[in-house]
């Protein structure tokens, strides 16, 4: 029994890579199950990640909302909260920071750190709600989020079309230049991909994450609270307000990613019929990454990559981007269903540890 747990200990590390090459396995049956060749297909999807400045630079765009969202979930996930409205969150950051942009003219050095600053705190405020019904009211925060994520779709849908109205459009006003967030040298050395300070302040972001939660007393507060908040009240912890705490950080995460997909990208908000999903891929992200930092991170690179890749596996070599929904579902399955993969590496690890003996 020890043995087998050592190599279930051991393997746990391996469960993420050998998800991920069960999720392109499966991908690959799928592909020859369509009548397609899956390694002209996996060629065309890594030649158009990096295949050219542009698309290198667009990869990276497409993966940084998916860090900012990744470590939203599993901040709170850390912390014992499931939030699983994160894609709410994220439109709210956009939202804050649209009003900011539209509405104001500012110098550049205060009015970008502005709209960075109220999308970041409407994101957190509307996570915040969620915390708070949860520790003063006993509300489920899975509930309550799921709802707040569609009053986030149409209450930022209502702002847009009340306050922000391009006339004869269905997005906002353009966003002053004074509050973008592109980085103009990188965006001419990508041959124009859209590249932005939002990446670097994600990158920022995973190292607060670690920080705070295991290198501050506020870090260890949110975590004890998640792991007994009875244990944690008895220790003198005030439960309920480092639960709002937790899910107000966490929507600030979110929220960042909400502001640079505006202050970044599009230059202007949309009005939606649907959300974007970023957050709902976070979820994923965090899940594949552990809820660990540096595991968000890769996990954002994985499935930032195959969803920008996606377009040369359709060009490329023919085959539907579905196919790439495909791929990122089984690996989700795989690190979900992780007793399968554990199943499939204890004969090899048991064979290794053998090995190991029989040489010692």
């Amino acid at each position: 029994m020890d043995t087998i747990k050592k190599i279930f200990n051991k393997s746990s590390l391996l469960v993420p890579l050998v998800s991920i090459i069960l999720g392109l396995l499966v991908g690959a049956i799928a592909m020859l199950a369509g009548g397609y060749n899956p390694i002209v297909a996996y060629s065309s999807l890594f030649e158009k990640i990096v295949g050219t400045p542009y698309d290198i630079g667009e990869t990276i765009r497409a993966i940084t909302p998916l860090i900012f969202t990744g470590i939203a979930v599993a901040f709170a996930f850390r912390t014992g909260l499931f939030n699983i409205g994160v894609e709410g969150q994220f439109i709210m950051g956009m939202t804050g920071a649209t009003i900011i942009g539209v509405l104001f003219e500012l110098p550049w050095y205060i009015h970008g750190p502005l709209a960075i600053f109220t999308g970041a705190l409407f994101g957190g405020i509307w996570a915040g709600i969620v915390g708070y019904l949860k520790a003063k009211r006993g509300v489920n925060e899975v509930i309550s989020s799921i709802m707040l994520n569609w009053t986030a779709l149409y209450l930022a849908n209502y702002i847009v079309a009340k306050f922000l109205l391009e006339e004869g459009q269905q997005k906002s006003r353009p966003i002053h230049e004074s509050a973008l967030m592109n980085i103009d040298w990188l965006v001419e050395i990508t041959d124009k991909a859209r590249m932005h300070w939002g990446t670097l302040i994600a990158l920022a972001c995973v190292a607060i994450f670690y920080i705070l939660l295991w290198r501050t007393k506020q870090g260890y507060e949110l975590r004890a609270v998640g792991y007994n908040p009875d244990a944690a009240l008895y220790a003198g912890m005030n439960v309920n307000r480092t639960i709002i705490k937790s899910m107000f950080i966490s929507g600030v995460f979110a929220g960042l990613g909400g502001v640079f997909e505006v202050l970044g990208v599009f230059g202007n908000q949309t009005i939606m019929a649907a959300s974007w999903g970023y957050g709902f891929d976070g979820i994923a992200v965090a899940l594949l990454g552990g809820n660990t930092p540096i595991g968000v991170f890769l996990a954002a690179v994985l499935f930032g990559g195959l969803g920008y890749g996606s377009a040369g596996m359709s060009f490329g070599a023919g085959v539907p981007s579905e196919i790439v929904r495909i791929v990122i579902g089984s690996v989700i399955f795989f690190v979900a269903a992780h007793g399968i993969v554990k199943f499939i590496i204890k004969p090899f690890m048991i064979k290794r540890s053998n090995k190991r003996k029989e040489a010692a």
